[in-house]
């Protein structure tokens, strides 16, 4: 999944990533792109693929890639890598920083979530009970940043997350509550298979939800039964609960308008 600012708004592709040993990737895009040379792009990665038990140790593979387009061809993108962290599991096993990159600074003020209109939890998506994991991707200051979470999801499309305190992504919500939640279908298929994920990418709005809404109690009690190894996470202090509202559903390669 990769994500960039267009000068039409911020778009998403879902495509085919081939690394090289100098962590340069090329991306094969089938539907095709608009990317200009020199473009700021993050690609989520991950090795989900055929994964079908996850646990609290997340033993997979995973990075939020930041890279700039070196080259283009048609559906062909290549990206020199400017600054990424490989985790496995809880651990980072490998990170790059381009010489001379500092993230940007970013003068946004962060404001409070706005606590959620809704007030009961509405029928859970069922066949969405076997994937554990999506994608967050958050307006980020010269280039959106990526982020996989465990996540409820319901049937008319509310996505809920929870977080430690003072998270990245908690910090970008708070500056821009405006956000994607992107839901692929890799946890069904062989590596063979993979070219045929199927995938929805939703354009959110963030709310928080308080432990004091008996609605928090609603979402606890189904995340847990969705994801057993993260009911550790309810224990902690300070955790928090997002709810991601549905504003549309976006195509790959679809800009949406943002305030960067």
């Amino acid at each position: 999944m990769l994500a960039s600012y267009q000068p039409q708004g911020l778009v998403h592709h879902v495509g085919v990533v081939y690394p090289r040993a100098d962590n340069v990737l090329r991306v094969f895009i089938p539907k095709g792109h608009a990317l200009a040379m020199g473009s700021l792009v993050t690609l989520h990665l991950d090795n989900r693929t055929g994964v079908d038990e996850l646990d609290a140790e997340l033993r997979v593979y995973r990075t939020s890639y930041k890279g700039r387009v070196v080259a283009t061809d048609e559906g062909w993108v290549t990206l020199q890598p400017v600054e990424y962290m490989l985790i496995h599991g809880l651990q980072v096993v490998e990170q790059h920083r381009e010489p001379g990159y500092a993230f940007p600074p970013d003068a946004r003020p962060e404001c409070t979530l706005p606590i959620t209109p809704l007030r009961q939890l509405g029928p859970v998506q069922a066949r969405e009970h076997h994937n554990k994991v999506g994608i967050l991707t958050t307006l980020a200051a010269n280039q959106p940043h990526t982020t996989v979470l465990a996540f409820l999801n319901t049937e008319i499309d509310d996505v809920f997350l929870i977080s430690v305190p003072d998270t990245f992504k908690l910090h970008q919500l708070r500056r821009d509550p405006h956000c994607f939640f992107i839901i692929d279908e890799r946890a069904k298929f062989t590596f063979e298979q993979a070219i045929d994920w199927n995938y929805t990418i939703l354009e959110m709005q963030a709310f928080q939800v308080p432990p004091t809404l008996p609605l928090y109690e609603q979402v606890r009690t189904a995340f847990v039964l969705k994801n057993p190894w993260e009911a550790g996470f309810f224990l902690m202090d300070g955790l928090e609960m997002v709810h991601l509202k549905c504003q549309s559903v976006v195509f790959a390669g679809e800009p949406r308008p943002t305030r960067q």
